[in-house]
């Protein structure tokens, strides 16, 4: 095969296509990246043998390989695992996907433990997850898990308090209609939803906001008082009373308080 002649491609400045004669007409040959025009010394009238060829085409391809993992990793940061796939998909040779990720990694475009610290900073100054939903998604990322437990050290005790914090305020802002028993149950769903561990949980339901709650709790049973006495407006006497009971307690409240709501409204019968 020798090289009839050598043109840049219109759309992409950095590649060049190889033409060979046949028949006396340049028939196009196949392209390579600018870099690897170079490094071969390709010109008009080089002479390609099978060899030679395919030394050029493998390394196109990491070329290749190379300008579309950069084109992924400019958007944003990306692990290693990401990067990997994402290759994966788009070469079919494992061996010019393995020589791309050690090219990446060379030029430090690809590192795990920096990716590992800024994620978690990231996600401390920017969200209210809690440790382990923060662990499980670096985990899902690839991220090793020596690496994650060096990188968890950026946020501390008193950054997870006061995340969990934001998201009690929150919680509890208009929910003034349960009993404080189901808000508790609530609330540690979420909290554990969001990935809080259990000296978390317990920490912020210290708050004020939670403890005041207590005070509120006979005002909470006589608005399902009210409800509950309209909907067994129908019966009178014990029944009418073991009704009562069983609604309230179904809706979390203590017998105590259940007894202290009953008390007052029979004397205001």
């Amino acid at each position: 095969m020798i090289i009839s002649k050598i043109t840049r491609q219109k759309e992409l400045n950095d590649r060049y296509n190889i033409f060979t004669m046949k028949q006396g007409k340049d028939v196009y040959a196949f392209s390579v990246d600018e870099a690897v025009l170079v490094k071969y010394q390709l010109r008009k009238g080089m002479e390609l043998d099978s060899l030679l060829l395919n030394q050029i085409q493998y390394t196109d391809e990491i070329r290749k390989g190379y300008h579309t993992a950069v084109r992924y990793l400019a958007k944003v940061k990306r692990t290693e695992m990401e990067v990997r796939t994402h290759l994966s998909a788009k070469m079919e040779n494992d061996s010019l996907v393995s020589e791309v990720m050690t090219k990446l990694t060379d030029m430090k475009f690809i590192d795990d433990e920096d990716y590992a610290f800024s994620y978690v900073r990231t996600q401390r100054n920017t969200t209210t997850k809690g440790p382990e939903a923060i662990k499980r998604e670096l985990k899902e990322k690839g991220i090793r898990m020596e690496l994650i437990d060096r990188a968890m050290e950026e946020l501390s005790y008193e950054d997870q308090v006061l995340a969990a914090q934001k998201i009690v305020v929150k919680f509890l802002a208009g929910r003034n209609k349960d009993s404080k028993k189901i808000l508790m149950q609530k609330l540690d769903q979420t909290l554990v939803r969001k990935g809080y561990t259990a000296d978390i949980i317990q920490e912020v339901k210290r708050m004020p906001e939670i403890l005041e709650m207590d005070t509120d709790e006979l005002e909470t049973v006589r608005i399902h008082g009210e409800k509950a006495r309209r909907k067994y407006a129908k019966y009178t006497g014990y029944e009418f009373t073991q009704k009562m009971k069983q609604f309230l307690y179904r809706k979390g409240f203590s017998m105590d308080l259940i007894e202290q709501y009953l008390d007052e409204m029979e004397r205001e019968i």
